[in-house]
């Protein structure tokens, strides 16, 4: 539990560098909330206010300062069919409820799954989304005029050579202002925020989605909901490690987890879409010295500032200026030493590295590829502890007694290993199996003990299990069966 100091040191600790950083954030959210919106299939207001609901609150409510949570296409992906076949109205229901999920998910702790999951899936998942924002900016640079290439190139240089002269402005706000002035002084024929959709000219208003109270209702939208809830919490807490390991600090999964869900319930009641942590956002604002919570409150209120007070403005901003932008932070996005590691690594963590970043950039759908590399790490993990496993015998001197020492891991993947160690048609009195150097784990290792124990007995053997832990009787004592009445016949029946 944080004390207040701590969390008023996550406000004011580093103002300057957080309001500028947010700054620079609030001009790169406006072309992008205005895309999801797109994607969505809303008007592009919808994008907009939820861009500074979600980051206005989450900076209040949130477990990662600095981290930049906004409308994003990974959840706008989602609410495409809904809104097509059931209308906006449906939309914002769906949002409210998937923040009261997420909500759930935060008090239920479910923020610590995160420790499932390994570094090569969060390695494929940075590389698969670098490479996702570079691919989005290339519709800006496909049948342009040559001027746009030359304004790309101009805010690549002003990104990456600026610094060399000082660090007390970022770059990227630089870039903005620079290139801005140029291309309203010369009139230049570029692409301009403008040109995306029309910016709101007023403030969101609290209003309650128009949708009957029904238990149809719910059924329409629960689905959607969860799939919204899931990726996005996905998303966000995958970004907080990120975030963590940029910043070399500390957060708070759950706390994340609550504080998502409280942003897209209230974002839902202004006429908002869900949205959640972005991983591109989040590293411009990092590398332009946000590290506060101030940070992301100063990305959504000048967000609506910007859209609201200076939208003829705004509207003016070249997208080549945005475009260079979000290829440093591609560029910047990307780990580089990953290719390197391909050779050096196990060629397990580089098989679930490379899954996780194709089915990402394929299906486009981040859950997915998550899940495949969470996946292919769970089985690889199985199979190396697996071979890990070994039952060694020793025979007494006069032939009577035989003792297994079983050495691992026995669960579902090395079960099979343990059965074909015995052999159960030697004529003994007494057999011994020593689990004092095994751990026992799971069902199914508990049913091979048993089908073990249980074939000695029917070949008139004496079974004896010895130097049992006390994690491995607690399962056996609850699961087994073989000191049950009957079990025996069972077996013969089988």
């Amino acid at each position: 539990m944080k004390t207040v100091y701590a969390y008023r040191d996550q406000w004011f600790g580093n103002i300057r560098g957080d309001i500028l950083a947010g700054l620079v954030v609030a001009l790169a959210l406006i072309p992008e909330a205005i895309a999801f919106s797109i994607i969505a299939g809303v008007d592009p207001k919808v994008g907009l206010y939820a861009s500074f609901s979600i980051a206005v609150i989450v900076a209040i409510t949130g477990g990662r300062p600095g981290m930049i949570s906004a409308a994003t296409a990974a959840t706008a992906v989602l609410m495409g069919t809904l809104v097509r076949e059931h209308g906006l109205e449906y939309l914002l229901a769906a949002t409210v409820l998937a923040g009261l999920i997420q909500i759930g998910a935060g008090f239920l702790r479910l923020g610590q799954l995160m420790r499932f999951v390994s570094r090569s899936v969060i390695t494929g998942f940075v590389n698969a989304l670098a490479i996702l924002i570079f691919l989005a900016q290339v519709p800006e640079l496909i049948g342009v005029t040559n001027i746009t290439y030359v304004m790309v190139a101009a805010g690549l240089a002003i990104i990456y050579l600026f610094p060399l002269i000082t660090k007390a402005v970022p770059a990227p706000l630089v870039t903005i202002i620079v290139l801005t002035a140029v291309s309203m002084a010369m009139g230049l024929d570029v692409r301009t925020v403008g040109d995306m959709g029309d910016l709101p000219d007023t403030l969101p208003v609290f209003l309650i989605p128009d949708v009957p109270l029904t238990l149809e209702t719910l059924q329409i939208i629960l689905p959607y909901s969860i799939g919204v809830a899931a990726v996005g919490l996905l998303e966000s807490l995958m970004t907080q490690t990120i975030v963590d390991d940029l910043t070399d600090t500390p957060s708070e999964r759950d706390q994340e987890c609550i504080g998502q869900g409280i942003a897209n319930t209230a974002t839902g009641f202004i006429g908002g879409m869900a949205g959640c942590a972005m991983i591109g956002q989040s590293i411009i604002n990092v590398k332009s010295g946000g590290r506060g919570r101030l940070s992301t409150f100063t990305a959504g209120a000048m967000l609506l500032f910007l859209i609201v007070v200076l939208g003829d403005l705004v509207a003016q901003i070249p997208m080549p200026a945005l475009v260079a932008i979000m290829i440093m932070v591609s560029i910047g996005t990307f780990s580089w030493s990953s290719i390197k590691n391909l050779r050096d690594h196990p060629r397990s963590s580089s098989i679930v590295m490379l899954a996780t970043v194709f089915f990402v950039v394929y299906t486009h759908n981040l859950a997915i590829g998550v899940l495949v590399g969470v996946l292919l790490s769970g089985i690889f993990f199985a199979a190396k502890i697996a071979q890990l496993f070994r039952v060694r015998s020793e025979i007494s001197e006069d032939g009577r007694e035989r003792t297994y020492v079983v050495e691992g891991q026995l669960f579902f993947a090395s079960t099979e290993d343990f059965m074909r160690a015995f052999d159960f048609k030697e004529a003994l009195e007494r057999v011994t199996i020593d689990v004092s150097r095994a751990h026992i784990w799971d069902v199914s290792s508990v049913a091979a003990l048993d089908m073990a124990v249980l074939k000695f007995r029917r070949e008139g053997a004496e079974v004896n299990i010895k130097g049992m832990n006390e994690a491995s009787e607690t399962i056996v004592d609850r699961l087994a069966v073989h000191d049950k009445p009957g079990a025996t016949d069972a077996l013969m029946e089988h």
